[in-house]
Order: structure tokens, then C-alpha cells, then sequence
């Protein structure tokens, strides 16, 4: 069961013609570090954890995440594969691999992320685009290509990202890794 929250992930989608349900928030900001610092809540509005990005030595961003109590819980390292792609590599609290991440641009001009467990195998997709009022809106499916859920991305009062995740179902989990 990953807890890990990826901040990003999100796609163009219709009118669902099925239910879906809130399982949360995410709201990111800047700290006086100039990290990028998202803070994760439930869909009562309880904090879950926190994702904090920071660059490393190689110019590549570190992402750590951690839970409600500030244990951390994971960790995210996106760099740029020799196709120009984005690949995010995931780790639990121990270092293990615990999946990859890799985004690229479809037919359509949309951001794709393919994500993949630690022995490589399929876990889902997320496919981002843009919807009618300038959000971004992401579409995610499972390792057999059925949506579980969306993820709308916009701005609050206060200049911040906010993200609202929605789930197909009561599951609280819609991300795929």
C-alpha cells in the first residue's frame, strides 16, 4: 500500500456518467527555503501528510513525503531520461524501490505519466489536460486502463495550487503506485 501523494498527475476528462467521491486535498505553497511544500488532507479536512520538494546536487527534485505525525513515509526523485522524458523514481522510508513514474507528451499534446511498480510492471496511467475554465485536470486509470478517478488542479484566493482529488469509489486511494 503506498501512501506516496504525487503532487501532479491530472487529465482531460467527460462528463462521467457515474458517482464519484472526494477523498481529499492537496494545497501546495512556498516556504521560506523556496521549497515547494504540499500539504495532503482527507476529505474532513484532516491533514494526511505532507510532500516537500527541494532540488539536490544534480539539479534534480527531491520529494519527501511524510504522514500525518511527520514520520517520513517516502521519498520521489524526478530527473530527465535520455528521451527528453520526465522520470520519477520512487523509494519507501527505508531507500527500497518502490516504482517509477515516466511522463511524455501523447498525439494530443497532453502530459501521459505511465507508472510502473518496482519490478516494472504496469500500475496504472495518468493523462493531463486542460479543461474549460484553465484547470488542469487529470485522468487516471489502472493497470487495465479503467478509470479510478480524477484530479483537478486550480488556484485558490491566495495564489496556491490547490488539487481536489476524486475517487470513482469509497476507496481513499486513487493513485496508481
Amino acid at each position: 500500500m503506498k501512501k506516496i501523494i504525487i503532487s501532479c498527475l491530472l487529465a482531460f476528462t467527460s462528463i462521467l456518467s457515474y458517482a464519484q467521491y472526494n477523498v481529499g486535498t492537496s494545497t501546495t505553497t512556498t516556504d521560506a527555503f523556496g521549497r515547494r511544500v504540499t500539504t495532503h488532507t482527507d476529505a474532513y479536512g484532516r491533514t494526511t501528510g505532507t510532500s516537500t520538494t527541494s532540488k539536490d546536487a544534480f539539479g534534480r527534485d527531491v520529494t519527501t513525503h511524510t504522514d500525518s505525525y511527520g514520520r517520513t513515509i517516502g521519498t520521489s526523485t524526478t530527473g530527465t531520461d535520455a528521451f527528453g522524458r520526465s522520470v520519477t523514481n520512487h523509494t519507501d522510508s527505508y531507500g527500497r524501490s518502490t516504482g517509477t513514474s515516466t511522463t511524455g507528451t501523447d498525439a494530443f499534446g497532453r502530459s501521459v505519466t505511465n507508472h510502473t511498480d518496482s519490478y516494472g510492471r504496469s500500475t496504472g496511467t495518468s493523462t493531463t489536460g486542460t479543461d474549460a475554465f484553465g484547470r488542469s485536470v487529470t485522468n487516471h486509470t489502472d493497470s487495465y486502463g479503467r478509470s479510478t478517478g480524477t484530479s483537478t488542479t486550480g488556484t485558490d484566493a491566495f495564489g496556491r495550487k490547490v488539487t481536489q482529488q476524486n475517487s470513482n469509489n469509497t476507496n481513499t486511494n486513487i493513485w496508481t503506485w
